[in-house]
């Protein structure tokens, strides 16, 4: 088995072609809220990417076939003064499934952030997904919190 890991080249039709597969497929699934993406969504998701300077694609191929993605977005933390990259979309195909492929993703991202000299990697997890939640302690990952007083961080969000 051949696993191959690569950054994403959004003037790439096949690699657009895979992002918009890939990322359809997590969607799909309940821990990706198990909808499809909508028609405008897919049809304009890469263009829309490749405007953009502060995003990152990761693909897995398993035998030049798309397994894996990882999309990541650069922010920046005010109290380090750096930039940081949150991971904000991590999907692996069912079929493809415990050959740690998403570590290896998660793996290739933290490299790319300590040669662009990010301060950390941030993330979001479902309460209930506790399958993702293993996997990312096992990779370093632990809830935000300042101190106990004052509580674990909670990511909200206000639909616009």
């Amino acid at each position: 088995m051949k696993i191959t890991l690569i950054q994403a080249d959004y003037y790439n039709a096949q690699h657009g072609k895979d992002i918009v597969m890939l990322l359809n497929a997590y969607a799909l699934d309940p821990m990706g809220g198990g909808e499809a993406l909508s028609d405008h969504v897919q049809q304009n998701l890469v263009a829309t990417l490749a405007k953009r300077n502060d995003f990152l694609t990761l693909l897995c191929y398993v035998d030049d076939k798309p397994a894996g993605i990882l999309n990541c977005v650069e922010g920046f933390s005010t109290f380090k003064c750096k930039p940081l990259l949150n991971i904000h979309d991590c999907g692996v195909l069912k079929e493809y499934r415990g050959l740690g492929l998403s570590q290896k993703l998660f793996m290739e991202a933290e490299k790319i952030s300590r040669e662009r000299g990010y301060c950390k990697l941030t993330l979001e997890v479902l309460e209930g997904n506790t399958v993702a939640q293993k996997a990312y302690k096992k990779l370093g990952f632990i809830s935000y919190e300042l101190d106990e007083t004052t509580g674990k961080a909670l990511f909200w969000e206000k639909v616009l």
